[in-house]
């Protein structure tokens, strides 16, 4: 019908009577049971721990082949166990024996002179390495692979290698012999051995460094060096004003991974000196020194342990140093 103000008026829809439940079923909750009619709720709900499924072989990894053999040695470093006998604890009669070991202290010496020695060379040389081959000029490669060949090489080639050159009939010494100077007792002199054992050490390291170096030149903004040279900075303003600011966090991370490395240095210094250490075990470091302590059939596996334990505290203390370092300079 046409209402008075001559439009027609629409039926209203009827009100839906809602239909008791049934008996014996209890009502749907919004928050349990339409949830778990939505397509696809089950499946989200079983695939929480598919996170954990994944990361289970590495943890796995990890714990049987990093965890296990740590704590295992703090454990023994309180027990005289060798490596047939269990042993019992004896608390720290093992760190206490350290203090009076004269082998510990010149194995802690020659560690802590390979720091001093390598970890300057290692920070330093691969970034200087770095600017040289970081311009794209045609035989750039070359020059690149040739620096990086050694850190792929197996140290046992490299140090057998090194070894044939210093020996005293070797290369380096007939050359010294034939300009007049004279051999050069390399590998029977005490510091030259060690000398010479840290110059195979940066050699080797000198390309692993230098493309993390790489990586960090390339994120240096091109309009920093142009600035400085309108401000007619030269090479070397621009390189201690530019690029070390700019590449300082990259040189704190190459110094943490080189005073690690260095201070747990073994293979250069085992194939140059031998398994006794050198002359009168005078090159001897301490991880040589775990390594002659804690194998064969009579070895101190508890005394071993303590000398681990040792060289860990001791390169963690050197990365919080150096880090600690690190935020001075940033204050």
């Amino acid at each position: 019908m046409a209402s008075s103000s001559g439009t027609a008026r629409e039926p209203r829809p009827l009100a839906r009577r809602r239909r008791p439940p049934a008996r014996g079923r209890r009502p749907l909750s919004p928050g349990r049971g339409a949830d778990a009619r939505r397509p696809g709720t089950r499946v989200r709900r079983q695939l929480g721990s598919s996170p954990w499924l994944f990361a289970a072989p590495g943890l796995l990894v990890v714990a049987v082949f990093i965890l296990y053999p740590f704590v295992s040695t703090v454990v023994n470093s309180f027990t005289d166990r060798r490596t047939l006998i269990p042993g019992g604890f004896v608390g720290l009669a093992n760190f206490r024996e350290l203090l009076h070991d004269e082998m510990f202290w010149t194995g802690l010496r020659n560690s802590t002179l390979y720091v001093l020695g390598v970890v300057p060379a290692l920070v330093l040389l691969p970034l200087l390495l770095a600017l040289l081959v970081q311009k794209n000029i045609p035989g750039i490669t070359v020059f690149r692979s040739a620096f990086y060949t050694p850190v792929v090489a197996s140290i046992v080639v490299v140090g057998l290698i090194w070894v044939w050159l210093l020996d005293e009939r070797g290369l380096v010494n007939a050359l010294l012999e034939a300009v007049g100077i004279g051999r050069v007792g390399f590998l029977s002199d005490q510091w030259l051995l060690l000398l010479s054992a840290m110059a195979v050490t940066v050699w080797k390291g000198l390309g692993y460094y230098m493309v993390i170096y790489l990586a960090a030149l390339a994120n240096v903004p091109r309009e920093l060096h142009q600035a400085a040279s309108v401000d007619g900075a030269g090479a070397v303003r621009r390189f201690l004003t530019v690029t070390v600011p700019a590449v300082r966090s990259t040189m704190v991370l190459v110094a943490a991974l080189s005073s690690v490395a260095a201070f747990k240095v073994f293979s250069e210094v085992y194939l140059m000196a031998g398994p006794d250490g050198g002359p009168a075990g005078e090159d001897t470091t301490l991880v040589m020194l775990v390594q002659r302590t804690g194998t064969g059939l009579t070895g101190r596996v508890g005394y071993a342990s303590a000398l681990s334990v040792v060289v860990f505290v001791v390169t963690v203390a050197l990365m919080l140093l150096v880090l600690r370092a690190d935020r001075k300079e940033d204050t």
